[in-house]
This record gives structure tokens, C-alpha cells and sequence, in this order.
């Protein structure tokens, strides 16, 4: 009788403490923060410096919560103060925040009061968390599994077809030599087919045949030989291997990144400029390696090798010709040049303004340059002809009332060609000085 009270003020206890501690439990894990929405925080707030697991302009961030405490006995409340507002912190005095300021070549944080604690939560939950395992591998492999079930039905196919070719030869071989056999054996005598006079004799003996025949090969010489020479200076297509891999599809398709960022003479000279080193290390600084489609690379780009590491020793093509150490997280003053590769080159003679055409006559980069955002490689996607350039002024409509620099001449030359909208060529676009010097 004394043993059953006992067990039932042990059960008692147990569910007694599982009550109290269940509720500090669901509260420990709702302030440990959501870190699929501190993935998104950070990609907003903190990639433009640091990482998770490198230096970047500032620390690495990978479990920096768990390393502060273990190292430095700082707990999450420094945490908040540091992040909305580090340089209270460092006029304040304080002994890590002045050392990590000193030990960054004193790059102050910027300051972020703007988060609350649960968005400060969420980071740190998001720096907390193992990484997800990439799928890139299971992607490359299936792609190859499908690559290679593909050749292998496709020599299949030719060996079967061949083999039956073979026998298909070989069965009209011992069909002739058995009737033969048969007409020999039945005394029928097989008849040699008389000699005929060869083609090239009779043909030269119908002189009408030759004269026609030489005409006919004069003018079709004339008309390739004319082809020919009309395609001389004419590279559409030219698709140049470059000394740095670029792909305009992932920056300007995939990521949206405007030409006139990188070309951005376009909008105000003649050139379009070739962008400088350091116009691309304005992004490179953070962005040191490519990750990609998260689902990995589609089966072209793993045929092409377009794959996440060959996008990112292109980076390191960058680094090293810039200069950029990435330990050190700056400039070592060993730079070197990238000897470009021109694609769209006119001749000499050829007057063409980039500024004339794009700030002034609003002119699309895609109307001339074709669908960058979708090249993987740049190549000239028009002739650049002087004809196609004839065309272009023929048929484009000068946006005229919306552009005050054509304010003084519209209602003129509306009036002499009694038209609301004009051409280029009806403002003088075909006159041979407007692009010939």
C-alpha cells in the first residue's frame, strides 16, 4: 500500500514537471528564430559583407552566436546592441567591438536599427544552421545517366540498320550469281552490254550543249563570286572565345543588371565603352562564387561545362587580374590586363553615335545588339550593313513629341511631309554625311 502512493506522486511530479517546462521549451525554440526567413534578412541586410563560412569585408558569420559566447562571453544581447548600432559601441569603449573594428582595416559596420530582435533572431538562426546539401552532384549524374542511355540507343539503332544493309548486299550478290548459275546451266547466253559512246564524248560533240553549259557557268561564277565579296567585313554570327568567360544571360537575363551599369558611356559618348576591372569588383567583392540554379545545371550547361565551379574560376580570372586577395580582402596592387576581344568592329570611315541613338533617339540596346540577355556567349547578332542600317532609319519613328530635342524641328518638318510622325530618314538619315566622314 505504501509502494502505489509513491509511484503515483512520481507520475504526478513527472507530468507536473512536463507541463511547467513544456511552455519555456516552445518559448526557447520560438526566440531561436526561423532561419528560412533569417536566409532572407541576411541575403538583404548582410551578404553585401560578409559570409557565412569566409572574410569578406567583415567576419565570417557561421555559428557567431555559439562563437562569441565559447570566445568572448559576449551573450545575444551584445549581439543586438552590435548590429543596430556598432559605432555607439566603439566611441562607447568596448574592448571586442574596437577590436574587430581595428582588426577590418576600420570599415564600420553599418547600423541597423532598424531590425527588431526577432529579425536579429532569425539571422542568427540562419547563420546557426548547417548548410543545405547541394544537388548539383545527383543533377550531373542523372544528366550523364540520360546522356549515356540516349548513345547507347542510338548505336543500337546503327548497328541494326547496318547489319541489315550488310545482309540486304549480300542477298542480291547470291541472287545474281545463282541466276546466272541457272542461265548457264539452261545454255541461255547472257549478252555483255555494248560499249556506248562516253558522256563526255557526246558532250563535246553537241558544241549547243557547250554554249549553254559555259554560259551558264559564267554567270553562276558571277553570282558567288558577287556573294563573296558582299560578305567581306561582314562578321554576324562572330562569336569570339574571350580571355574571362561572360555570360550576359546571367547578368543581364538572370539577374536583371541593366547594359548601361557595365556600358555606361553608352548613355553619353560616342563608345560604349568596354567596362573597367573595377566596375565588376563592385559586385565580385561579395559574390566569389557562383551557386547557381539551386535545383543545379540544366543538362545543356553540364554538356557545354557551364557547371557552378567553372563560373567560379572565371571569378578567380577576375581576382587575379584586378589584383584582389581574397584572404586579405584587398588590393595587392598586382594587377594585369584582360586582353578583350572586340566583336562589333565598323569600318573606320563609319560615323555611329551610342548616345545619339540611345538617350536621345531611345533606341533599344536588343534593336541592334539582338537578345543579350539570352547569350550565353556575345556574338554580333546584325550585319551591320550599311543597307541594314538604311532600313533602320526607313522604318523607325523618331519619338518626337516626348523629346525635347526635337522640339524646334516637329512642327516644321511635319508640316513639309504632312505627317505627325517622322522617320530618320525623313530627317536627313540618308544623307552620306550623317555617317561618312
Amino acid at each position: 500500500m505504501k509502494v502505489i502512493p509513491s509511484r503515483l506522486s512520481t507520475i504526478f511530479s513527472a507530468l507536473l514537471f512536463a507541463l511547467i517546462i513544456t511552455p519555456s521549451l516552445a518559448q526557447d525554440a520560438e526566440a531561436s528564430g526561423d532561419p528560412v526567413a533569417g536566409k532572407q534578412l541576411f541575403n538583404q541586410n548582410c551578404a553585401a559583407c560578409h559570409a557565412l563560412n569566409r572574410k569578406m569585408t567583415g567576419p565570417a558569420l557561421a555559428n557567431v552566436e555559439q562563437r562569441l559566447y565559447e570566445d568572448e562571453g559576449l551573450d545575444k544581447e551584445w549581439l543586438y546592441t552590435w548590429i543596430k548600432n556598432s559605432a555607439g559601441m566603439i566611441s562607447a569603449g568596448d574592448d571586442y567591438a574596437n577590436r574587430i573594428y581595428n582588426e577590418y582595416n576600420k570599415a564600420a559596420m553599418t547600423a541597423f536599427p532598424t531590425l527588431s530582435n526577432a529579425d536579429i533572431d532569425n539571422i542568427l538562426a540562419y547563420t546557426a544552421a548547417p548548410p543545405p546539401a547541394a544537388p548539383v552532384a545527383a543533377t550531373a549524374i542523372q544528366a550523364v545517366a540520360v546522356s549515356d542511355g540516349n548513345s547507347s540507343t542510338n548505336d543500337l539503332v546503327l548497328a541494326v540498320l547496318s547489319f541489315v544493309l550488310i545482309v540486304l548486299i549480300a542477298m542480291l550478290y547470291l541472287v545474281n550469281k545463282t541466276l546466272r548459275q541457272i542461265a548457264t546451266a539452261n545454255g541461255i547466253e547472257i549478252q555483255e552490254r555494248a560499249k556506248r559512246t562516253p558522256i563526255w564524248k557526246a558532250f563535246v560533240q553537241n558544241q549547243f550543249l557547250v554554249f549553254v553549259s559555259v554560259i551558264v557557268l559564267l554567270l553562276a561564277s558571277a553570282y558567288f563570286a558577287y556573294a563573296y565579296m558582299m560578305q567581306i567585313g561582314i562578321d554576324q554570327g562572330y562569336a569570339p572565345v574571350q580571355p574571362i568567360h561572360y555570360s550576359h544571360k546571367i547578368h543581364a537575363g538572370d539577374n536583371k543588371i541593366e547594359c548601361t551599369y557595365c556600358h555606361s558611356s553608352a548613355r553619353v559618348s560616342k563608345h560604349s565603352g568596354i567596362p573597367a576591372l573595377n566596375v565588376c569588383m563592385n559586385c565580385h567583392k561579395s559574390i566569389y562564387e557562383y551557386k547557381g540554379n539551386p535545383e543545379g545545371p540544366s543538362a545543356e550547361d553540364l554538356a557545354n561545362g557551364y557547371t557552378n565551379e567553372f563560373y567560379t574560376a572565371e571569378i578567380k580570372k577576375l581576382y587575379k587580374a584586378v589584383g584582389w586577395d581574397e584572404e586579405t580582402q584587398s588590393y595587392t596592387g598586382e594587377s594585369q590586363p584582360v586582353e578583350w576581344v572586340r566583336i562589333h568592329n565598323l569600318p573606320d570611315f563609319v560615323y555611329f553615335n551610342h548616345a545619339q541613338h540611345y538617350s536621345v533617339a531611345g533606341v533599344e540596346c536588343q534593336t541592334c545588339h539582338g537578345p543579350v540577355e539570352e547569350m550565353e556567349i556575345m556574338y554580333q547578332h546584325a550585319p551591320l550593313t550599311m543597307g541594314w542600317c538604311i532600313n533602320c532609319h526607313r522604318e523607325t519613328n523618331v519619338q518626337l513629341t516626348t523629346n525635347p530635342y526635337y522640339e524646334k524641328i516637329h512642327e516644321e518638318l511635319s508640316q513639309k511631309y504632312g505627317v505627325k510622325e517622322l522617320t530618320a530618314a525623313q530627317m536627313g538619315g540618308l544623307e552620306c554625311g550623317k555617317c561618312h566622314y
